[in-house]
């Protein structure tokens, strides 16, 4: 009996009957919000290399900056609630996606997990509202993959610190209040809070990107910036605070590349239904289905391999190398699904029009940034064998 095409991928596997009602609820509510706000204009804001800022206090009110966090005006949802709402809004474009990621688990959850009572204070509830919009600078022009070697530097000068140095590819760095900036210093990784306007700080814009083009990047200086004492995070006392921030930001990212891969699988999905070549669809033929069902298990496995890294951070019981295996895993099955699903539309795949092959362009970025894939394996490599390659 024919049967036309799935609503969604991800139910090949009932997986949904393994969500809570309350994760069901905000999964469906933020992609409900981006079906209304989002969607109707993503196509343009990538083609036109335009990031919404006033999305921005839609987005707190929303409840998805810092959700996963408590206290401070966060909402304090669940780790799987927090994975699923990154799903829907990189279904949508990675960028926004990243905007989210950035806010909360690099900027707030840097502050919320290293700050002072009073820092957090200072800057969560505004950030977690969409008021204030936060940056995180580690990665710098020559030490991507190595921040342990990072140039940026900061110097005890009396009661204050001199910061001097550059941070590059930084989500969010023109528009941001404030900065979560990482430094070498005598006694080792320090972390600092950067607002914008603080004299000799500047962000200029990384222009003529082929991806993530709807999301802001920018290059970070600093120039003897004087800073209090008070705008350290006195809880930051090694390369180990920063690397924390990142294994956070790489959990959105393991279900955030799932959302790409099933917008890209829905769209090819709709095409190959209603493409008719030699007097029938397309979705009829062998070839094509086969291309759709590899996919469709590739997503269905991918997506319980975060369900079961969500329930492990509930448990406080994951690791790094469980991190890694996720953003390994999921980002190369997303980049290949969305490429595969662009090769389903044909030259239609060119066009702004549908999404597959944005989606494989966004990926590239993912691919690369919090953690290259080849960093990803080391990490694994290093599990499995007790022996670092790094050095």
């Amino acid at each position: 009996m024919a049967a036309g095409p799935m609503t969604d991928p991800l139910d090949l596997l009932d997986i949904s009957s393994r969500l809570g009602e309350e994760e069901r609820d905000i999964q469906a509510t933020v992609r409900a919000f981006l079906a209304e706000h989002v969607r109707p204009h993503i196509a343009d804001w990538f083609e036109t290399a335009t990031f919404p800022r006033d999305l921005v206090p839609e987005l707190g009110k929303l409840g998805v900056l810092g959700m996963h966090l408590t206290g401070y005006g966060c909402a304090g949802t669940s780790t799987t609630a927090y994975g699923l709402a990154c799903l829907e809004l990189e279904a949508v474009d990675s960028g926004l996606r990243s905007f989210v990621s950035v806010q909360g688990s690099l900027a707030m959850y840097s502050i919320w997990r290293y700050g002072s009572e009073e820092q957090k204070q200072q800057w969560l509830p505004r950030l977690a509202a969409g008021e204030a919009i936060g940056c995180f600078g580690l990665t710098e022009p020559d030490h991507g993959s190595d921040p342990a070697n990072m140039s940026t530097r900061a110097a005890r000068d009396g009661s204050d610190w001199i910061l001097n140095g550059a941070k590059m590819w930084i989500t969010n760095g023109s528009i941001a209040d404030v900065a979560t900036v990482w430094a070498s210093t005598e006694e080792g990784v320090r972390g600092f809070l950067v607002p914008r306007g603080t004299p000799g700080f500047a962000a200029h814009d990384i222009k003529r990107k082929l991806s993530m083009r709807a999301s802001v990047t920018s290059e970070l200086t600093f120039d003897d910036v004087r800073l209090p004492e008070s705008a350290r995070l006195p809880e930051a006392h090694s390369l180990g605070a920063p690397l924390g921030c990142l294994n956070e930001a790489r959990f959105g990212i393991l279900f955030g590349a799932l959302g790409a891969a099933r917008d890209s699988l829905q769209t090819a999905l709709a095409y190959a239904d209603s493409r008719i070549q030699f007097d029938r669809p397309i979705s009829g033929f062998q070839l094509t289905q086969r291309k759709l069902a590899e996919m469709a298990v590739k997503l269905n496995t991918g997506m319980l391999l975060a369900l079961h890294l969500a329930e492990l951070k509930e448990a406080g019981r994951i690791r790094p190398e469980h991190v890694s295996t996720g953003k390994y895993n999921n980002v190369r099955i997303a980049i290949d699904i969305a490429r595969e699903c662009r090769t389903i539309l044909g030259a239609n795949g060119i066009s702004a029009e549908y999404s597959p092959l944005r989606h494989a362009n966004n990926l590239e970025s993912v691919l690369t940034y919090e953690g290259t894939e080849e960093i990803h394996t080391l990490v694994i490599g290093q599990a499995l064998t007790g022996q670092s390659a790094f050095r």
